[in-house]
């Protein structure tokens, strides 16, 4: 049996429609208290068309799937950053979380934040993927079963992720994520997935088999999944 939804856009702002036009639906449905974010290039398109909107998130609160370890949130180079200069600035939510990079007790932190997620329950989580069908920063191999965690970087993510980095500042090598099973525990998952690049992560998982050196694919074991690419299939 099929879990998941797939749409096929034009575009990445195309993209960024179908969301928006999903998330308007769930908070007209007062479906959405708790919403899971995502960080990356990807998101930008989305988070443009969320800031344009008239949409109203001051009921909602948020939570990040990862950080970069070691960056202060004032680096540009880190997500609360990002989120705070596409979005947080912008749109009044109820509470917006991020994992705390610079925490002195790194577990301890993976620990708090899975305890504060679980405790609030997402309603959906945004999701993108990474070239190597890595989701959040679980990378190959990584523990269907995993929770928030600290999270060693592959050098292919290295390598991508290192282009967007400013000032000459050294992209770190470990980062806090949400973990697979903490993924998995929303009752909604939407991944976007725009370019060439992640076609081998989409056509992986459209193989219908779950990889764990392709964590894209623990998705198969979600029952309400939607996909948004423009990618011909």
């Amino acid at each position: 049996m099929v879990n998941y939804k797939l749409i096929q856009v034009e575009n990445p702002e195309k993209g960024a429609d179908q969301f928006y036009q999903l998330i308007k639906e769930e908070l007209e449905n007062d479906r959405l208290h708790v919403l899971g974010l995502a960080t990356g290039s990807t998101m930008i398109p989305v988070y443009k068309k969320l800031t344009e909107s008239q949409l109203d998130f001051s009921n909602v609160t948020t939570f990040n799937l990862d950080e970069y370890v070691g960056l202060q949130a004032t680096s540009p180079n880190s997500y609360a950053f990002f989120m705070n200069d596409h979005l947080f600035s912008k749109k009044e939510f109820k509470e917006t979380n991020i994992p705390n990079g610079m925490a002195e007790n790194l577990e301890e932190e993976c620990k708090r934040y899975e305890e504060a997620l679980q405790k609030a329950g997402l309603d959906i989580q945004l999701l993108g993927v990474g070239e190597n069908g890595h989701i959040a920063f679980n990378e190959p191999g990584t523990s269907a079963d995993s929770v928030t965690h600290v999270a060693e970087l592959t050098d292919s993510t290295l390598g991508v992720n290192s282009q967007y980095f400013e000032n000459d500042e050294k992209i770190p090598n470990t980062a806090l994520t949400m973990g697979i099973a903490s993924i998995l525990s929303a009752k909604k998952l939407v991944l976007l997935a725009f370019g060439e690049k992640k076609r081998p992560a989409i056509t992986k998982f459209l193989e219908g088999k779950v990889d764990p050196d392709w964590t894209i694919t623990y998705l198969h074991d979600h029952k309400d999944v939607t996909i948004i690419t423009d990618l011909t299939i």
